[in-house]
C-alpha cells in the first residue's frame, strides 16, 4: 500500500508534491521521494523514513521544476532503504517512475533486461518499469510526440500484477503519463494545471474536479489537457466529476465509516499480501525466512501466539500447517502463554501475530520464547514496529493502515499470509501433499476476485441485521474451520454492537449451551466444509426446534432446509474458507451497530493497539 502524487502546471511542483505525500502518509511511511524535471534533466531525491525527512535532503529547496511525481512507500520488495525508495529511474536517467502495487513477474522481467545489458540498483519490483520503458522507447523507430506513450503502453502489456504508475521523461518535459490496473489512481483537473494522486484527499485542497481512471487505462497529461486511452491504445472519452467531499469523508473514500471502507479494501489487501510470494506451479517465495529442511524436520511443535482477532487467524490456519507439514500446532492466547510455563526449546518454532506490532502480551511471549531457545517468526502490518525488532524473522501483511478499532482486513491478510507460509514449509519438507498444495495455491490466487464478487453482491445482510439489532444475545455455531470463523464473528459483534454473543463448536451444543436457546433468539451458523455440512445442519435444526431464528453462511447447495436467511458465498477449499466466510459476518456486525446508532470505528473501552498487559 503506497501513496503517489503528481503535478504539472506553472507552479513549483515540489511543495505541492510533498504536501500531497503528507496527506497520504497513512498509506505508506517507510520511505518517500520526489522527481521533478529540471531543465534538460530529471532530479530524483528520496530517502527512507517519513515524508518530513524530505525537507532535510540536500537540494530539495533548489527544485524549481513545474512537472513532477512523488511517492510514499509501504515496502513490498526490499527493505526500507534509500536505494529501494521511489521514484526509480532507468539506467540512462531518461525516465523516472513511481508505482503502487505488485509486479508479480518482475523476476522474469529483471532477467530479460539483464540479458539486454541493463543493471539494477534496488531490490524492488518497480525498477523494471523505467528500464522497460527505456527499452521500448529506444526500439521505437517512430520519433513523434507519442513515442513515450507507446513505450509505457508496451511496458504495461507485459506487466503481471497490480499497478498505478506515474512516469516522466526528460525528452518529453511537458508530459506526465499514468497507467492503472487494480490500484487506485485519479486525476485532478485545475486551470492551467493538473494533479495526479492515488487517493483524492491528497489533492482535495487544490481541486474538486476529478477524472477517475479505470482498470487498463492510460492517460497522457499536460498542464492544459488530459488524453485517455484504453488497453489497445485507442482514445476514450471520460467525464470529469465534481467531488463534493469534506476532508473527513474524503479520507474514507466516500464510505460512511472506516470500518466499512476497510471491509471493502479486503480484495486489494489480500492481493497485495499475496504479492510475489505465491504463483501456481512455482515454489513459494520466502527468501526472507531461512528455515531449512533439516530444521523443520526436527520440530516437535509449532506455537502460534496472538491476542483477539490475530489469535483467531492462528486458529484458522492451524489445520493447514498440520495437514501439509505433519507438525503439531498449538494456538495460544499470548496473555496466557507466558504464564503457563510452555514447553519451549530449540525444536520449537513460535509464530507471533500482531497487527500493530505493539501488543504488549504478544511481545512478552516472544521474548520468553527466544530466551528458551525457540526460533521466532512474527507477522505484523506495521513496518519497524516493536515486535518486528525482537523476532528472528518478520513477515509483513500488506493490509495497509487499519483505522477502525475492530480488525477486518488485517485478519483476512493474516490468514492468507500464514496459509502461504504453511505451503512454503511443506515445499521445504518435500511434503507428499503436492496435489493438494497446487490446488490450494490456485484457490488462494483466486481469493481477491472472489472477495470482490462477495462484496459486490447484495446478500440481504443489512435487512437481516435490522430484524435482530435489538436483541441482547446471539450465538454462533460452526465445525472445523467454520468454528474458528464463528469465534471471530462473535468477537466482531461484541466489539462494535455491545451485544452479548458466544461461539460454540457445533458438536458441543448439546453438551450444555443448548440450554440457552429459547424462542426468538438468533443463531448464526457457518457451513463451508462438505464433509461436515450434514452434521452442522443437524445442529442448526436442534436450535430451530427450540424457536431460534437462523442466519446461515454457506457455499454448499443446501436443500430441504428451513433456515430464516441463507447467505451464499463463493466456493473455495475448506482450509482457506475463513477468508471468505468471515466477510458477511463483518458486515452483519457493522450493520447491527449502525442500526443501534453506535460509533463503529471507535467502540467503547477498546484501543487499536494494546500496549499494556
Amino acid at each position: 500500500m503506497c501513496g503517489i502524487v503528481g503535478y504539472i502546471g506553472n507552479k513549483k511542483a515540489c511543495p505541492i508534491l510533498i504536501d500531497g505525500l503528507l496527506k497520504l502518509e497513512y498509506r505508506g511511511y517507510d520511505s518517500a521521494g520526489v522527481s521533478t524535471i529540471e531543465g534538460e534533466s530529471i532530479s530524483n531525491l528520496k530517502d527512507k523514513g517519513r515524508v518530513k525527512n524530505l525537507y532535510e535532503l540536500k537540494g530539495i529547496n533548489d527544485l524549481s521544476g513545474t512537472v513532477g511525481i512523488a511517492h510514499t512507500r509501504w515496502a513490498t520488495h526490499g527493505k526500507p532503504a534509500q536505494e529501494n525508495s521511489h521514484p526509480h529511474m532507468d539506467n540512462s536517467n531518461t525516465f523516472s517512475v513511481v508505482h503502487n502495487g505488485i509486479i508479480e513477474n518482475y523476476q522474469e522481467l529483471r532477467a530479460f533486461l539483464t540479458a539486454q545489458g541493463y543493471h539494477f540498483l534496488s531490490q524492488t519490483d518497480t525498477e523494471v518499469i523505467p528500464n522497460l520503458i527505456h527499452y521500448y522507447y529506444s526500439k521505437d523507430e517512430n520519433k513523434d510526440e507519442k513515442q513515450f506513450l507507446r513505450a509505457l503502453h508496451a511496458t504495461c502489456n507485459i506487466l503481471k500484477g497490480s499497478y498505478a504508475i506515474e512516469a516522466i521523461c526528460k525528452f518529453a518535459p511537458d508530459t506526465i503519463i499514468v497507467a492503472r490496473k487494480d490500484s487506485p489512481l485519479v486525476i485532478g483537473k485545475g486551470t492551467d494545471e493538473n494533479f495526479i494522486c492515488s487517493d483524492i484527499p491528497a489533492i482535495l485542497s487544490y481541486t474538486r474536479d476529478f477524472y477517475l481512471l479505470d482498470d487498463g487505462e492510460i492517460a497522457q497529461i499536460s498542464k492544459n489537457s488530459v488524453a485517455f486511452y484504453n488497453s489497445d491504445l485507442q482514445t476514450v472519452n471520460k467525464e470529469c466529476k465534481n467531488i463534493d467531499w469534506d476532508a473527513t469523508s474524503a479520507e474514507k473514500d466516500g464510505y460512511e465509516d472506516y470500518m466499512l471502507k476497510e471491509i471493502h479494501e479486503q480484495a486489494r489487501a489480500v492481493r497485495e499480501t499475496i504479492g510475489s510470494r505465491l504463483k501456481e506451479k512455482t515454489p513459494c517465495n520466502f527468501e526472507d525466512i531461512a528455515l531449512t529442511k533439516s530444521y523443520l524436520s526436527s520440530l516437535k511443535q509449532i506455537y502460534i501466539v496472538a491476542c483477539g482477532t490475530a489469535m483467531h487467524a492462528g486458529l484458522a490456519v492451524k489445520p493447514i500447517f498440520e495437514k501439509l507439514c505433519n507438525i503439531p500446532v498449538s494456538v495460544d492466547i499470548a496473555s496466557e502463554f507466558r504464564y503457563r510455563n510452555p514447553l519451549l526449546d530449540e525444536r520449537t518454532l513460535c509464530i507471533f501475530i500482531s497487527q500493530s506490532g505493539e501488543t504488549a502480551d504478544t511481545i512478552a511471549a516472544l521474548k520468553l520464547s527466544k530466551s528458551k531457545g525457540a526460533k521466532t517468526i512474527t507477522l505484523s502490518n506495521v513496518i519497524g514496529s516493536s515486535i518486528t525488532r525482537e523476532a528472528d524473522y518478520t513477515l509483513y501483511t500488506h493490509a495497509g493502515p487499519e483505522i477502525a478499532v475492530a480488525s477486518t482486513k488485517a485478519y483476512t491478510c493474516q490468514v492468507t499470509l500464514l496459509a502461504i507460509l504453511a505451503l512454503h514449509f511443506a515445499e521445504v519438507l518435500n511434503s507428499n501433499q503436492s496435489s493438494l498444495m497446487e490446488h490450494l495455491k490456485h484457490e488462494i490466487l483466486q481469493l481477491p476476485e472472489k472477495i470482490d464478487e462477495l462484496l459486490q453482491q447484495d446478500h440481504g445482510i443489512k435487512e437481516f441485521a435490522k430484524q435482530v439489532y435489538t436483541e441482547h444475545d446471539l450465538y454462533f455455531l460452526g465445525r472445523g474451520t467454520d468454528y474458528t470463523v464463528a469465534l471471530e464473528g462473535s468477537l466482531k459483534l461484541k466489539e462494535i454492537s455491545y451485544i452479548h454473543s458466544d461461539a460454540y463448536a457445533g458438536g458441543e451444543l448439546k453438551h450444555g449451551p443448548i440450554a440457552l436457546i429459547e424462542n426468538g433468539v438468533t443463531v448464526v451458523g457457518i457451513l463451508t466444509d462438505p464433509t461436515l455440512v450434514e452434521k452442522s445442519i443437524s445442529n442448526i435444526q436442534e436450535v430451530i426446534t427450540r424457536g431460534a431464528k437462523t442466519l446461515v453462511i454457506t457455499n454448499q447447495n443446501l436443500k430441504n432446509v428451513n433456515f430464516d436467511k441463507i447467505i451464499t458465498i463463493p466456493d473455495t477449499d475448506p482450509l482457506i474458507s475463513p477468508i471468505l466466510s468471515i466477510i458477511p459476518l463483518q458486515l452483519f456486525s457493522y450493520y447491527i451497530a449502525k442500526e443501534k446508532g453506535l460509533d463503529v470505528d471507535k467502540p467503547r473501552n477498546l484501543a487499536k493497539s494494546v500496549t499494556v498487559e
